[in-house]
């Protein structure tokens, strides 16, 4: 027998329990979260799995930006597209009408899902909430969202359904910094008399945790939450820590880029030392020089023109070839590769795009077996790209050498054989200088990149080996090789460059084996920050010097390459290059050094 009671509750009482429950769910988003970043080594790798696993990701950088799409008011607003309100001093009075304009009626999820699976990525990051405040889903939190446009209904859960369906991870950005949300501080500058702006950050926590509160238990599981806009000294980092932990704390499986916290070094996009909050780093629009040790996960972000969000006329676009050498590049330092597209307003990808990313795909059908479940090549210093696996080593090859032989030294595995990865010719094996070599065609494969597949015992491995000169001539002398003389002379392998130049007598120390005689010109590899120029380096090669006043770079994370001068080298074998330099008395330091070259002089 079933028997049912009806509880009648005075309205005052009704009232009462409505706010009790408002503070108990505010309450949830405010309270202290269990720490999440003291994870072992071992845990860390098994949550970071399916992201080393992939390698190839699509950014999707779409809002109402999309309609201006780099003009305001008849006038081509100069910088990146998503920026265009901060970029046009846009008050949010006049900005906020775009809402009523936007209408993606040409928006197909599943198509978009279809183009980033042809192009062989594996997971799919959109803009949630960029800089702008604006919100691509129906929150709860605000009405500055997709529900209140034209087009009326949610844009993120039938692209997270799509994307799983397919196979692919389904994650979304979501930025920090918000120009319209009322209790953000600080107000933006070019809207500071906006009414009704009322700084109070801890209010502004609140209404973040409730919208990814929303996003993670109402579209999760997700593969990521990538954070941006936390350079404002408001946010802080034990906001950062806090954040983190909460998102974690809502699904501990999801991964958390770096910019949730302060860690950030610039563009360059590393975690510096220290407690900060993030699963890994983000390089934007750059590739680190070179790979850096176990358990360090890193995602470069990079557009395929020279904006995020679409503008109409950016058509700067980069060369297919250039696409996939970058994708292998940051494959053979151990990254993942996260490129951008920026939607039309109308809900499609220009054409430009879609040609792009089908190019890639082709590639990688091919060549794909080289990229994903790969770790950084072996080699510490090759001109070749390499990625490798258990048993397996990828060598890319860009271009043909010039003496038609793509050399191996230092590995040390015993190689089974070798073969072209996207058409299975069979390639010959030989000695070559005592190191292993494979001999290839004058015509390679592939105009893009060409994948050579060398099987291997066991794990490809290496061992040291000195510097050679190469086979065209050029003799490169990186930092890390270096033998560093001086008290305060450091190598820093996020910046991959020699640092903490202070005394006259401190010195960088090369060996190299040089094979042919000649005029070579010497090139130096350098950042200065603005205020540390002015300095003097030389380079020293026996009883030859070449010298140079330095000019900044712009900061102390943008390298440019400068020559210095030339020397004559008279016979082959061994010779030892030696910089120093004197800082100006009101710098920091010389200079960041990533390296020294030779470059031979044509006759």
């Amino acid at each position: 027998m079933n028997t049912s009671f009806h509880v009648s509750i005075p309205a005052h009482a009704r009232v009462a329990l409505f706010l009790l429950a408002g503070a108990l769910a505010t309450a949830r988003a405010a309270e202290p979260a269990r720490e999440f970043r003291k994870e072992s080594p071992a845990e860390r790798a098994a949550r970071m799995a399916w992201f080393t696993e992939a390698r190839f990701g699509m950014f999707i950088t779409w809002g109402l930006y999309a309609i201006p799409a780099g003009e305001w008011k008849g006038k081509e607003i100069p910088g990146i597209g998503e920026w265009i309100m901060n970029r046009a001093k846009i008050p949010l009075s006049e900005y906020r009408e775009l809402v009523k304009q936007f209408n993606p009626t040409r928006y197909d999820p599943q198509e978009w899902v279809r183009i980033a699976q042809r192009a062989g990525m594996r997971y799919i990051v959109i803009t949630s909430k960029h800089h702008d405040g604006f919100c691509l889903w129906d929150s709860k939190e605000t009405d500055y969202d997709v529900a209140s446009t034209p087009y009326g209904r949610d844009l993120l859960r039938p692209l997270a359904d799509a994307a799983r369906a397919a196979g692919l991870r389904m994650c979304f950005y979501y930025s920090i910094m918000d120009w319209q949300h009322p209790n953000y501080d600080p107000l933006p500058a070019w809207d500071k008399d906006r009414p009704g702006h009322r700084p109070d950050m801890d209010a502004y926590v609140r209404y973040m945790k409730a919208q990814l509160r929303e996003l993670i238990e109402g579209m999760g599981p997700l593969g990521i939450l990538w954070f941006d806009g936390e350079w404002e000294p408001t946010w802080t980092h034990e906001r950062g820590v806090d954040l983190y932990n909460y998102v974690r704390s809502l699904q501990p499986s999801i991964i958390v880029n770096n910019r949730v916290d302060k860690g950030r070094k610039g563009m360059a996009g590393m975690t510096a030392e220290g407690e900060f909050a993030g699963d890994y780093g983000t390089p934007e629009q750059e590739v680190p020089s070179r790979s850096f040790p176990e358990g360090v996960y890193w995602e470069s972000c990079m557009t395929m023109n020279d904006t995020w969000g679409y503008k109409k006329h950016d058509h700067n676009w980069k060369s297919v070839t250039q696409l996939i050498r970058t994708l292998v590049d940051i494959a053979s330092k151990g990254g993942n590769f996260l490129l951008n597209v920026g939607p039309k307003a109308d809900g499609t990808f220009p054409p430009e795009i879609v040609e792009r990313l089908e190019a890639i795909g082709q590639w990688m059908e091919k060549n794909g077996e080289s990229i994903y479940g790969t770790t950084a090549s072996p080699f510490a210093r090759l001109r070749q790209r390499c990625t490798k696996k258990n048993g397996r080593l990828y060598v890319h090859v860009f271009e043909r050498p010039a003496s038609g032989l793509v050399t191996l030294p230092g590995l040390t595995n015993t190689i089974r054989g070798a073969k072209w990865l996207a058409t299975g010719a069979a390639l010959e094996v030989l000695r070559h200088e005592d190191a292993p070599a494979i001999r290839i065609p004058e015509l390679l494969p592939d105009p893009h990149v060409s994948t050579i597949q060398v099987d291997v015992d066991g794990i490809p491995a290496t061992l040291p080996v000195p510097i050679i000169q190469d086979d065209d001539g050029s003799v490169e002398l990186p930092g890390s090789d270096a033998r560093l003389e001086g008290a305060s002379l450091r190598y820093d392998m996020l910046s991959d460059s020699i640092s903490g130049w202070a005394a006259t007598d401190d010195a960088v120390r090369w060996s190299f084996h040089l094979r042919k005689p000649g005029d070579y010109r010497i090139e130096i590899e350098y950042a200065c920050a603005k205020g540390d120029e002015g300095g003097d380096v030389q380079v020293t090669i026996v009883d030859q010097v070449v010298t140079g006043r330095l000019e900044t770079s712009g900061s102390s994370h943008r390298f440019h390459r400068r020559e210095l001068g030339t020397i004559r080298l008279t016979e082959p074998g061994e010779w030892t290059a030696v910089v120093r330099g004197r800082k100006p008395e009101t710098a920091k330091t010389l200079m960041h050094l990533r390296g020294v070259r030779l470059l031979p002089v044509a006759r």
